[in-house]
């Protein structure tokens, strides 16, 4: 498949780009930083700097590559978990308007397929945007992968496994990531037994 993976640079999207490629897909890896387009390419995907809320770049980039799956992995987090709160409104925004405008640009590229990344979780203040974020994915189809609480290297939790439940190390959810590519419409857990 040809897979537009929007959040390429981010902990999850670098770990999926080699196991996309390695399973014979075609990727067009999304990212807003000009100084991340090497080390996509590095990791076999076809570079695209966009932004999310840029509309009409997003559109003309998805419908250049003619995706047969959008891959959501956009998040706007902080490196520092002590920052995490003051994020809150950020990553509430990319779960809403930067979801309607994937979505958007999807149908205008007539993808496919839609696979979004959420979480099992509810931590204060995002319930209302996580609601509207997997409404806006399974109204088009799509498949909503609610992942645990990350922890592996590049996560907030590093090595340790000591994050709350549900969760998850980040290069099995990757890897799971993968397998699920091809589910039916619906959300899905994807955390430790």
């Amino acid at each position: 498949m040809r897979i537009f993976l929007a959040g390429a640079s981010g902990v999850i999207g670098v770990r999926l780009i080699p196991l996309l490629v390695d399973a014979g897909h075609e990727v067009a890896g999304m990212t807003r930083s000009e100084s991340k387009v090497d080390m996509l390419r590095g990791l076999g995907a076809e570079p695209v700097v966009c932004d999310v809320y840029n509309v009409p770049s997003l559109s003309s980039a998805m419908t250049a590559f003619q995706p047969d799956l959008v891959m959501h992995q956009l998040t706007d987090l902080p490196d520092d978990l002590k920052r995490l709160a003051l994020y809150a409104r950020r990553n509430n925004r990319i779960r809403t308007e930067g979801t309607r405008n994937l979505v958007a640009a999807a149908r205008a590229a007539d993808a496919r397929r839609l696979v979004a990344q959420s979480i099992a979780f509810r931590p204060p203040g995002v319930s209302r945007a996580i609601a509207q974020h997997e409404r806006l994915v399974l109204n088009f189809g799509g498949v909503v992968l609610e992942y645990g609480w990350f922890y592996g290297p590049g996560t907030y939790a590093g090595d340790s496994p000591r994050v709350p439940k549900p969760r998850i190390h980040v290069d099995e959810a990757a890897r799971r990531t993968v397998e699920l590519l091809d589910s039916p419409s619906g959300v899905i857990v994807v955390a430790e037994e």
